[in-house]
């Protein structure tokens, strides 16, 4: 298939390429790499069934110069502002990198006659609720502007399939970690104890308590629910089954890194504004479709604590 992956340049856009180009697909990167990563698919470039393109999105001819010369057959869309602490700081960055690049590849996919579409969704869609969250809660009061952003993506999404003949794929995951991460909790405490070994401040009591997904179980679910599902419109939530408090992420990281830092909290229950501190998903949808996450929650971090260590230490060693 010739296959188009927006923000295929990212944290989980890189590892869903390498899952489609080993399954002998052809992909195609569309990526201004302002959160994406050159060096995330440096070792595909001379794949001859892959190929990239440094683009805005929101540049609607250079967009459409791109589908007129591919014809895709499906997209999956992942690009957007995936910092939702920073974007409270302007709310135009969820309005353009997330909902308006999703409104602009819908347009291109109609254009081009594009009839199938998968795109990377949040649990943030769901705003802030004691509730087991399953594919069917509702209403959704999202807290964040991202979770707004994705929940008028998902809107327009259905909307667009129903009008347009378009057979969509939502999937709904949570936090996400593992190799090639850009931001988050586990990089967040590294960075600090590289600058502090003594003292570690995490934002909130400790207690937010959320469930994370190794990034190589997601995409392998991403297309597991793309190619196990077939209705117009097919929704899952992916994740795991159990949770991990910021708490004990701050603990493993310091051991990890051999050090005796203190844990210092600066209280309240959540981050930041926006920062939903406890959710769970219902996972019986994707589990009676077939799937289940190989890496528990807190297999997952320790795994990414690992990885992002190792890393530091290979960069260091090569300067």
């Amino acid at each position: 298939m010739k296959i188009l992956i927006t923000g295929g340049a990212g944290f989980i856009g890189s590892h869903l390429c390498d899952y489609l180009i080993k399954e002998n697909n052809h992909v195609v990167v569309v990526d201004n790499l302002s959160l994406g990563k050159e060096e995330n698919i440096k070792h595909l470039l001379n794949n001859k069934n892959f190929k990239f393109y440094k683009q805005e999105i929101l540049d609607n001819k250079g967009m459409r110069e791109i589908f007129t010369k591919e014809k895709f057959d499906i997209v999956f869309h992942l690009a957007a502002n995936s910092d939702i602490a920073k974007s409270r700081l302007d709310p135009s960055v969820d309005f353009n990198n997330t909902f308006m690049t999703t409104y602009t590849v819908l347009n291109l996919m109609k254009e081009f006659n594009v009839k199938k579409l998968v795109f990377a969704s949040t649990s943030a869609i769901y705003g802030e609720t004691t509730t087991v969250l399953n594919e069917n809660y509702g209403p959704l009061f999202p807290v964040s502007l991202y979770g707004a952003a994705k929940l008028a993506s998902e809107g327009f999404i259905t909307a667009f399939g129903e009008n347009y003949g378009i057979q969509v794929w939502i999937t709904r995951f949570p936090n996400v970690i593992g190799e090639r991460a850009t931001h988050g909790v586990i990089l967040d405490f590294i960075k600090k104890l590289k600058a502090n070994p003594k003292e570690l401040t995490v934002l909130g009591n400790g207690e937010q308590n959320k469930p994370y997904i190794y990034v190589k179980d997601l995409v392998e679910a991403i297309i597991y629910v793309w190619t196990h599902s077939n209705e117009k419109i097919n929704c899952y939530n992916i994740g795991v089954e159990t949770r991990t408090k910021v708490k004990d992420i701050a603990r493993m990281t310091i051991k990890e890194m051999n050090l005796d830092a203190t844990i210092k909290y600066s209280g309240g229950d959540r981050g930041w504004i926006g920062d939903v501190p406890e959710f769970k998903y219902d996972l019986t949808k994707i589990h009676a479709l077939g799937w289940k996450a190989k890496f528990t929650s807190d297999e997952a971090v320790l795994k990414s604590v690992k990885y992002i260590l190792q890393q530091l230490e290979e960069r260091r060693n090569k300067k």
